[in-house]
């Protein structure tokens, strides 16, 4: 048998008050959790399982056998880990409260608005500057679409599309990301005023894109795809247990990122909703981010007018995926996530604006206690 551990928060309060100090602070963030499972498993098979609070979790951890000791403290000390900003050119990104994404794609056949901005640079500045001024963070700009069945594209098609985009947005002084799976198309738009890698295929698929990324010390987002090696990033979704294979993936893209000179603190992982994954297996992940925190690394949650909506919403299509699309992002924002990668802005920083209030207050729901 070989085992590993994992440790997943399942209990979560507004503030740490509410369980006299008894509860940690999750990813740095906004939010605080309370109990924890702390599971020893057999790849995808739970083999035992303890409760365990912070101040009985060193007794629980002491009963683990002694090959998975050091991964559970370092995953313990993961949960608490609060994360450095990221810096994208002028602008300086808190990863202390959720952050906003918004999504600009370039292309002609993306699932929710393929064909909108493509050959419009116009069009789609205004769109880039339109989010900004909703309260996006940075803006995320493809050229690919990866719906399930879309075509492979040419890097040279690619970067033909992306670059007006990347250069307006650019311009106006933007933080930007570019969500590309190849080299070539990575250093174009850095060159041309990007900030962030966002790789579906967790720099599996083109072999350059590691060197690219370590060489330009930029920061990088590592998704999770079955098929991420190959053409179809979809292909491969058959998993024993959907939620340790994703964690093992994302662990082990992110140590060969490590391995090839990127900087740990210039990782954020993705669990890559929708992507080779069953309606089932998108709703576990979902269910279970809280335990990504434990890899130590800022998360990101794409979840924004998604299938799976449509699959839960007398398949609503996907401009009427609004009030899921938020429902998605507060489970994140719950469960810790960083970052948030959305069509819809305004409403999502408006909907983060007004958690961040209760979180605010709830601070001092409890300040008249005794002790």
């Amino acid at each position: 048998m070989t085992h590993a551990v994992a440790i997943r928060p399942i209990a979560f309060v507004p503030g740490p008050q509410s369980e006299h100090g008894n509860a940690i602070r999750l990813g740095g963030g906004m939010g605080y959790a309370s109990r924890f499972a702390v599971i020893l498993r057999d790849g995808g098979a739970v083999t035992e399982r303890w409760l365990a609070a912070p101040d009985s979790i060193a007794e629980v951890l002491g009963q683990l056998p002694d090959a998975v000791g050091a991964e559970a403290e370092e995953q313990w000390a993961n949960l608490t880990l609060a994360h450095p900003p990221l810096q994208l050119g002028a602008r300086t990104i808190r990863l202390d409260q959720p952050q906003v994404m918004g999504i600009l794609n370039v292309t002609p056949d993306s699932f929710s608005d393929g064909g909108e901005f493509l050959d419009n640079p116009e069009v789609a500045r205004d769109h880039a500057a339109a989010m900004l001024e909703a309260g996006a963070a940075l803006i995320d700009i493809g050229g690919e679409s990866t719906r399930p069945g879309a075509e492979q594209l040419w890097e040279g098609d690619e970067i033909t599309r992306v670059l007006p985009a990347v250069e307006a947005c650019a311009a106006m002084g933007a933080a930007i990301s570019i969500d590309t799976r190849k080299a070539a198309v990575m250093e174009a738009a850095l060159d041309a005023g990007a900030h962030m890698v966002n790789d579906v295929s967790g720099l599996a698929y083109d072999p350059r894109s590691a060197e690219v990324v370590a060489a330009r010390g930029c920061p990088v987002v590592l998704m999770h795809a079955p098929g991420a090696a190959g053409e179809d990033l979809h292909d491969g979704g058959d998993y024993d247990n959907v939620v340790f294979a994703v964690f093992d993936a994302l662990k082990a893209r992110r140590d060969a990122a490590i391995a090839a000179g990127i900087g740990r603190a210039q990782i954020l992982l993705d669990p890559g909703i929708g992507f080779g994954k069953s309606l089932a297996d998108n709703l576990a992940l979902i269910n279970a981010l809280p335990l990504f925190h434990a890899l130590g690394h800022p998360l990101l949650l794409g979840a924004s007018r998604k299938r799976m909506i449509g699959a839960l919403s007398n398949e609503a299509p996907v401009e009427k995926r609004l009030g899921g699309s938020l429902m998605l992002a507060l489970a994140g924002m719950n469960a810790g996530v960083q970052m948030l990668r959305v069509h819809d802005v305004a409403e999502t920083a408006q909907a983060r604006n007004i958690w961040r209030g209760l979180r605010d207050a709830a601070l001092t729901d409890f300040a008249d206690l005794p002790g």
